[in-house]
């Protein structure tokens, strides 16, 4: 088969395995002989291993697995066997340990008084207060850090009200001391509520985003904003939780969270696409209810067989949430975004206007959305095998066999599933720890989702997100891969990725290829996971 992908049209799993042995030229001139040290009895330890006399005869390497991705423009993983090996005799052992508790109020207290201890915290240099800002779990500290940062209006009692704001040509904003100490503190759970709701969550504190939708259900409560001037042409929208809802951790999202936050996204895309083709929505300046939305969806769907879609200016949906935040004391900043929980979603024209420069035009040429490339490869995948894609990775994924040949693991790489969907760990994972959710049924996009689907689609987030967080995951990137509306193909299916950041696998020239290191086997993955679900 030609085509770079796992997915045999058998309906199994297949994979490379390089068995290495190879031999070296030596063309060293030198010899560079050291005393590197002492071993524990004092014997001198030195580097003749560095420096061989003559050639090499490499026969011992380690075996490494090349797992083309299943979508083979995600890339390839390599799994090292030895490491691989290792985690399969303990497959609980693939976590990360939680964070310990710092306190430099506290460490500080310890050996001198309290003005001479706050005077010392003034005066940490900025890379200690950047590290203090991102570790600390002691809200005294992380109070200190916050009024550094930025400058507080104060009551009577000198508790903070709000903040100080200045205007800057036609705009506003608050008067902010040290901009990365700012967003490190801000996004410190255990920053207290307060100083989070004055400093980032009450609508406007950070700018004059509208909110145009609102999800309120119990403890749950959720706006919807409008994000006008975006790096996404268009606009989009973020559904955040509200000021009076704080979840700074996947561990506090309830059901009810997850259903708003996904709600949102439902009502804003159906709203559009109603629009688009003249329909007219239930009500006005009021949340649809579950059933309403699925009404609405329902006459969307009619309307799409009597319309042609490819006029509509707006044919595909695009997904994201970027959970987690951090920033490294050497001023890198690790992540995309902030803790309070949050997902932003937007539609993607069909085609857009072409140029060659700014005085000539091109015609029109296709717009970029992530699930175009499933659907190509969906294409070609029958075209070459003469088998639907998406129906053979799905028995692969249920015939699936281990890499290692052991009978005595566990074999399923999945996590979750119900009628509706499969929350799995894909056989070439993009980040050591990427999970999967696929609609099983003929589902390609959310207006093919019936309300059951669209329940259980969230449902599966919800797990894959806490239990991601329960092995240690601190920042976890989510995508969607959607098929237009306007494709042919009844093969595509809606497919989730959530890949998380791990803090010694960040990325480097490996993934810029798209050549992605595991150091585990998906098997044993699935099976930390479903210990901890």
């Amino acid at each position: 088969m030609s085509l770079r992908s796992s997915v045999h049209p058998s309906g199994r799993f297949i994979y490379g395995l390089h068995r290495p042995t190879y031999s070296v030229t030596n063309l060293r001139e030198n010899n560079f002989p050291l005393e590197l040290g002492k071993l524990v009895d004092d014997t001198p330890l030195t580097n003749p291993q560095n420096f061989p006399a003559g050639d090499l005869t490499i026969t011992d390497a380690d075996p490494i697995y090349e797992i083309s991705n299943p979508l083979p423009f995600r890339g390839a993983t390599f799994i090292c066997q030895s490491w691989a090996k290792a985690k399969a005799e303990n497959p609980n052992s693939i976590c990360l340990p939680a964070p310990k508790s710092v306190s430099m109020s506290q460490t500080l207290a310890e050996t001198m008084g309290e003005k001479e201890a706050n005077a010392t915290f003034a005066k940490l240099p900025a890379p200690l207060l950047l590290s203090l800002a991102a570790t600390s779990t002691d809200p005294a500290d992380l109070s200190k850090l916050a009024a550094m940062s930025c400058e507080f209006i104060h009551n009577q009692q000198g508790d903070p009200t709000g903040l100080r704001y200045q205007k800057l040509g036609t705009r506003t904003q608050p008067v902010i001391m040290n901009h990365d100490l700012f967003e490190t503190v801000v996004n410190n759970i255990y920053l207290p509520d307060h100083y989070k709701q004055l400093m980032v969550l009450n609508p406007g504190v950070q700018g004059n985003s509208e909110v145009v939708g609102e999800y309120s259900n119990g403890g749950s409560h959720i706006f919807e904003y409008l994000r006008a001037n975006s790096y996404i042409p268009w606009g989009h929208y973020a559904a955040n939780m509200a000021h009076d809802a704080v979840r700074y951790r996947t561990a506090d999202l309830s059901p009810t969270d997850m259903t708003g936050l996904r709600h949102l996204y439902y009502q804003r895309t159906y709203a559009r696409f109603a629009e688009m083709l003249g329909l007219d929505l239930p009500k006005q300046r009021q949340m649809l209810t579950k059933e309403e939305l699925e009404d609405l969806r329902q006459q969307i769907s009619t309307a799409l067989t009597k319309t042609d879609a490819q006029k509509l200016p707006f044919t595909a949906t695009l997904w994201g949430w970027n959970y987690g935040y951090d920033f490294a004391a050497s001023g890198y900043r690790l992540h995309a975004s902030h803790q309070q929980i949050h997902q932003q979603f937007a539609m993607l024209p069909g085609q857009v206007e072409g140029w060659y420069n700014s005085s000539e035009k091109a015609g029109m040429i296709d717009s970029y959305g992530c699930g175009d490339l499933v659907s190509d490869f969906c294409q070609n995948y029958r075209a070459e095998t003469g088998q639907p894609f998406f129906a053979t990775y799905l028995a692969a994924i249920n015939n699936n066999e281990r890499m290692d040949g052991r009978t005595d693991r566990e074999n399923s790489l999945i996590v979750y599933e119900d009628a509706q969907v499969l929350l799995f760990v894909p056989k070439a994972q993009t980040s050591q720890w990427e999970l999967q959710i696929m609609t099983k049924n003929k589902v390609g996009n959310i207006l093919e989702a019936d309300a059951k689907t669209r329940a259980s689609l969230d449902h599966a987030l919800r797990i894959g997100q806490q239990v991601l967080a329960k092995l240690g995951a601190r920042m976890v990137t989510s995508i969607e891969f959607a098929k237009r509306i306007d494709s042919p193909n009844p093969d595509q299916r809606l497919l989730y990725a959530l890949m998380p950041k791990l803090p010694y696998s960040m990325g480097a020239f490996s993934e810029a290829q798209l050549r992605f290191i595991n150091g585990h086997f998906p098997e044993d993955f699935a099976s930390a996971c479903r210990n901890v679900y």
